[in-house]
């Protein structure tokens, strides 16, 4: 498997080209450049070609980016079905091998910025993949080429947006490293915890404690008074918590439906321009 293929299926490390997620902050994502060949070059092109079937594009697509069939992990099988469905995409648009290979690392880029970071950056992606889109279909080089007609950057840009953007908190969630909070509290000027020394005292003395001939000592007031601290602590924070959970899962579904709103208008065709018609006047 090349780099570029592992940084994008590794989330253990937590780290990619693109940002890191120890800071947990916004990813700066690439500018848009020529991706012609960048990740299939010609020689993979061709032996994806000869595959007739789809589960033989697959496995040809597989060995291609180094993934054993026997140990596949979630994200690799994820990875490997987004870009077999690319291919069939493009074999049905009779895309050639250069376009094939350009409409692939679009979505691979994409993809890359996506996982960039843990945050939600679906508009700055999808931002990117509009330049991407446009630096393959005007002719303007160095900068940009016309490998793309009209026609295929609209197909090609309503393909991405329903199968990649409609399912972009799944890919999130799928490539994103699950962070967990381990929680500790001390609390000061309390007596503190017995220590685990005191257990081993003389055996005259462990006599002496455990004989039924003595009363039980009675517990200082120092810790009922801690121990009541404790649990209104630990109570005080439960609700803090949940108060926290709820207003997350409330921010969440107000982002989807944002989303599916600016899905469904970027899906909407533009109107047709107006033409401003002046009255004559009769002769």
């Amino acid at each position: 498997m090349d780099a570029v293929s592992k940084e994008m299926l590794s989330g253990e490390e937590g780290r990619s080209e693109l940002g890191t997620y120890a800071n947990l902050g916004p990813a700066s994502l690439p500018e848009p450049q020529i991706c012609m060949w960048k990740y299939l070059d010609f020689h993979s092109m061709d032996l994806l070609e000869g595959a007739a079937t789809a589960e033989e594009l697959r496995e040809v697509l597989a060995a291609q980016l180094g993934m054993q069939s026997q140990e596949r992990s979630v994200k690799e099988a994820v990875f490997l079905d987004m870009l077999c469905h690319a291919l069939l995409f493009c074999r049905r648009q009779r895309f050639s091998r250069e376009q094939t290979s350009a409409a692939c690392a679009l979505l691979q880029d994409t993809h890359k910025a996506c996982i960039a970071t843990p945050l939600d950056n679906v508009e700055e992606c999808y931002s990117l993949f509009i330049h991407l889109l446009f630096c393959h279909g005007v002719r303007r080089p160095p900068f940009s080429i016309d490998l793309f007609e009209k026609e295929q950057l609209l197909s090609l840009a309503d393909y991405v947006l329903n199968t990649y953007f409609r399912h972009f908190k799944l890919y999130k969630y799928v490539f994103t490293p699950q962070v967990r909070l381990d929680l500790s509290l001390d609390y000061v000027g309390l007596p503190a915890a017995e220590s685990l020394e005191e257990e081993d005292e003389p055996a005259g003395t462990e006599q002496e404690v455990t004989s039924p001939l003595l009363e039980e000592p009675e517990p200082e007031p120092g810790e009922n008074q801690g121990s009541a601290l404790r649990d209104y602590i630990s109570a005080q924070l439960s609700r803090e918590l949940g108060q926290l959970r709820l207003a997350v899962e409330e921010r969440l579904q107000t982002g989807e439906e944002q989303l599916n709103a600016r899905l469904a208008a970027l899906e909407q065709p533009a109107p047709p321009p107006t033409v401003a018609r002046g009255k004559g006047k009769a002769k």
